[in-house]
């Protein structure tokens, strides 16, 4: 059908249901999804068809069937998005001719799915009121900087072993800065229950959210609130030093471009030439972001 009508853009839904005369196996055979592939791609390359092929994914999230067909294709995108949520995204996990780790957000309507030009204002709650254990970083997925909430609640443990629960963050980086806090900080929590949420949904990979975490932390500890215009990133290493995060200056102008009017930042990752609107308070050591959070 294809080869007959020479299309410009295939969407095949999905690759799982394919099956060649060739093989014997059923259809969604690890055999056939491999051979259907195959001949989808070299058609592809022959024609210039831009094909799209839809595959079902596992119950923890991977792609189903072989894992050969990541290799195969040019692209792999995940389309997620959580249950209740009308806000659906779009991560790339691999891309042989451009960036990874781009994020596309988009929202459901009852038009069908509509671009979210400035996905960062979904993942800020903008509370009323000042509240505690809650500050805002800014990440980055792909070439984007994206503005998140990262919240923390710390509670009085009545276990012999404190629970440490997260969610969008690993879990045992957050047992090691929670060491790193008693040893270089001074502040103690063998004695607490720590929970750690990134609001939205999103998942942080990398490191620069090292220091909301932590400020996060002892904001709930402390019941002491964060100025709603303060933003901070920067990764904590065992030493208790602040390491620079990669494009630290394209943060801090996101953050100036959403009406932040303070960061807490590395002081290698502070740039040359002041931000306008933006004052950018450089940390070397975790005892310098404490003191400048709890004076």
């Amino acid at each position: 059908m294809a080869q007959k009508h020479n299309p410009d853009v295939m969407v095949v839904d999905s690759v799982q249901t394919l099956y060649t005369e060739l093989l014997q196996s059923a259809p969604g055979a690890v055999a056939q999804v491999r051979e259907a592939t195959a001949q989808l791609v070299r058609f592809a390359k022959q024609t210039g068809t831009a094909v799209f092929l839809v595959g079902h994914v596992t119950k923890d999230g991977s792609l189903a069937g072989p894992r050969v067909l990541e290799h195969m294709v040019d692209a792999v995108l995940y389309f997620e998005g959580e249950a209740g949520s009308q806000f659906r995204l779009i991560c790339t996990i691999k891309n042989r001719f451009g960036a990874v780790n781009e994020l596309g957000v988009f929202a459901m309507t009852d038009r069908g799915l509509k671009e979210v030009s400035n996905p960062s204002a979904i993942f800020l709650s903008r509370h009323q009121t000042q509240v505690s254990g809650s500050i805002v970083m800014v990440t980055r997925e792909g070439s984007r900087p994206l503005l998140v909430e990262v919240q923390a609640l710390v509670d009085e443990s009545h276990l012999g072993n404190p629970r440490r629960v997260t969610l969008g963050l690993e879990q045992n980086r957050l047992s090691m800065l929670l060491a790193v806090l008693h040893r270089h900080g001074g502040i103690a929590m063998f004695d607490q229950d720590v929970y750690v949420n990134i609001v939205g949904g999103v998942r942080i990979t990398e490191t620069a959210a090292d220091l909301a975490v932590l400020l996060a932390v002892l904001s709930s500890l402390r019941d002491k609130t964060m100025a709603q215009d303060l933003v901070a990133f920067g990764e904590v290493g065992l030493a208790g030093e602040i390491r620079p995060v990669p494009n630290g200056q394209d943060r801090l102008r996101e953050a100036a471009k959403h009406g932040f009017r303070c960061a807490i930042a590395p002081k290698a990752n502070v740039p040359k030439k002041a931000i306008p609107g933006l004052e950018v308070i450089a940390v070397e050591r975790l005892s310098d972001a404490l003191d400048a959070v709890l004076s």
